[in-house]
């Protein structure tokens, strides 16, 4: 028994070596030939794909791996139904890819493959990008201006905040200077821009926004030309008695009538013991002011209802602001700063006729813009109605200063 064990162990192992043998006489790969097309070669891969944008095209930009059989790429996009093929030598060549594809506006999936020489090709590389083109360029908005104010031959100009999402990355100025057209870049950040050497002569100046869609873009956009006009202070030219100390033609103790200013009588409300009768300039509490008041002194100081102070200049065509200044005034007054046509403010319910109003019953600064087309006669100043409340009440208000810019009219 042990014997014939001993026999079928031997037999085992012998035919083990036996096909051992004849698995290492046959070839290593011999498995290939159970392969339909036999082995697959594949050439190094495009690395560090990246896609830069630009306008109607991107730039394809990546690492070619040290793989001598290499000697084509082809990017495949549209799902494959456009495509681009660029022959390569390594033997010149220091491994950068870089190309620059025509392309419509939009996202796009690339699909990029090497080649050998026999047609072998590479694992597939992905990458997306974008294109932009007249869609983008159509949202873009140039930077605007909020002012632009020359005084003392040094123009400031204001800029308004401007949305950071869409790219822009400098505002380019361009200005007539007292040596000669000038450019400069103005960045986005900035919120003021001065002038110390504009022309003189200069009344506009014109800017252009430029713009990355991204930061990587191989393209810049620009934003149309735009003109600004520069406002320039013109109230020396047009105006008179413009700011505390204000002038007066004639005075009370407190009371007087402003100089160069066109009051009516129903701001000339306080009569002196002497049957005189003063209003429009007040000198307390540091003036003397342009004020208009009704009230705390009994029938002395009677109800203002049309009350009008004014002036009115003849203006040459422009865009024009015309500024006041109140330091205090009492709630409840009815009181409209205002420029109308011809030589007198009218009625407060008669303001839609002006050329422009704003009530202004309240203490700050305050403006009213109007545009003249040609040269015309403006009545400048202000129209009111202040309650007489009785003795220890009233109503109230001060002016201390009133400024007149100027800007030409922009085609």
């Amino acid at each position: 028994m042990e014997l014939q064990i001993l026999k079928n162990i031997t037999r085992l192992l012998v035919f083990s070596l036996a096909i051992a043998t004849s698995v290492s006489c046959s070839k290593w790969d011999d498995f290939k030939r159970y392969l339909d097309e036999g082995e697959i070669f594949y050439t190094g891969k495009l690395d560090s794909v990246a896609v830069h944008p630009g306008k109607e095209r991107v730039r394809i930009l990546g690492r070619l791996q040290a793989d001598p059989k290499i000697k084509k790429v082809k990017i495949f996009w549209n799902d494959y139904a456009d495509s681009a093929e660029f022959d390569i030598d390594l033997s010149t060549n220091n491994r950068i890819f870089d190309r620059v594809l025509p392309m419509d506006e939009g996202i796009k999936s690339f699909v990029i493959y090497t080649y050998d020489g026999e047609g072998n090709k590479s694992v597939p590389v992905n990458a997306v990008g974008r294109a932009y083109g007249a869609r983008y360029q159509n949202t873009l908005k140039n930077r605007l201006v909020s002012s632009a104010i020359s005084v003392d031959n040094e123009t400031q100009i204001s800029w308004v905040p401007i949305d950071a999402s869409a790219g822009p990355v400098v505002t380019k100025l361009t200005y007539m200077s007292v040596t000669g057209e000038k450019e400069i870049d103005v960045p986005v950040s900035a919120e003021t821009t001065v002038l110390a050497d504009l022309d003189p002569a200069t009344k506009t100046f014109s800017f252009q926004t430029l713009f990355l869609p991204q930061p990587t873009s191989i393209d810049t956009f620009y934003s149309e030309v735009a003109t600004a006009a520069i406002a320039k202070d013109v109230t020396g030219e047009y105006l008179l008695n413009t700011q505390v100390p204000m002038e007066t033609s004639s005075q009370s103790d407190r009371w007087g009538i402003p100089a160069h200013w066109i009051t009516n009588d129903a701001v000339r409300n306080f009569r002196d013991g002497a049957g005189n009768y003063f209003g429009g300039v007040d000198f307390w509490f540091g003036g003397p002011f342009l004020a208009m008041e009704a009230g705390w002194s009994g029938d002395n100081m009677v109800t203002i209802s049309n009350g009008k102070i004014y002036q009115t200049p003849t203006l040459p065509p422009g865009i024009y602001t015309f500024e006041m200044e109140i330091p205090d005034c009492t709630h409840g007054g009815e009181f409209y700063t205002v420029a109308a046509e011809g030589d007198e403010i009218p009625d407060i319910e008669s303001l839609g006729t002006s050329l422009a109003h704003l009530k202004t019953s309240m203490p700050g600064t305050h403006k009213i813009t109007f545009t003249l087309e040609e040269t015309t006669t403006v009545a400048l100043g202000f129209v009111g109605h202040l309650e007489n409340k009785g003795a220890g009440d009233g109503t109230f208000w001060r002016i201390t200063r009133v400024k007149l810019q100027q800007q030409v009219l922009v085609e």
